[in-house]
């Protein structure tokens, strides 16, 4: 059985849109991307390694999916987390992608998703993480698919933005299960569901 991992950069008000760069999603109008650049430290690098260490593949949207096929292709070989981020399976949750897909190691999820995600899920290996990509996030939080949130919450309000728990989310309760301060004031938490949700 194979974990769902949802890894996101929010701010304290639940904003996870656009934090890698200016131009990544300016959708609604948004204006504040790539708010998360600065908070980078070796805590936060060393985190991450650790995380990706332990994942075998990445769950994306088609959003996501390219904008890392458009940067981590082009990235010099001798890059760790580039070398990361190509070698693992990606699987691409879209209706409008086809294959085959341009970023090696790419599989297209098509149809019924979370029927695919469910059989994903049964198969062994390692954990699964999905980065950014919020409408898939969305499918996977209402068809109870994720095993985890790794949240890295950041000292900054923006109070605008797409959120990761959005308006008509089901009451879930969760446990923490790690935390991990950074030298910037963000805080890595990586929570897992109780089992209980409401309707």
């Amino acid at each position: 059985m194979r974990r769902i991992i949802v890894s996101e950069f929010l701010t304290l008000d639940g904003v996870m849109q656009a934090p890698g760069d200016p131009n990544e999603d300016r959708s609604g109008g948004f204006e504040h991307g790539g708010w998360q650049l600065q908070y980078f430290d070796d805590v936060f690098g060393e985190t991450m390694m650790a995380a990706f260490a332990a994942t075998g593949g990445m769950l994306l949207g088609r959003r996501t999916y390219e904008t890392f096929a458009a940067f981590w292709p082009a990235q010099p070989a001798d890059d760790p987390l580039a070398a990361t981020m190509n070698g693992l399976q990606k699987y691409v949750v879209s209706t409008t992608l086809s294959e085959p897909l341009a970023w090696g190691n790419s599989t297209l999820i098509k149809g019924d998703v979370a029927g695919e995600i469910r059989n994903l899920k049964e198969t062994s290996g390692k954990e699964i993480q999905v980065i950014g990509s919020g409408e898939l996030v969305q499918t996977l939080i209402r068809d109870d698919l994720v095993d985890a949130y790794r949240l890295m919450v950041h000292p900054l309000v923006l109070g605008t933005g797409k959120r990761l728990f959005r308006d008509g989310t089901s009451l879930t309760r969760l446990r923490l299960i790690d935390s991990v301060p950074t030298s910037t004031g963000v805080l890595i938490l990586t929570f897992e569901p109780d089992g209980s949700r409401s309707a």
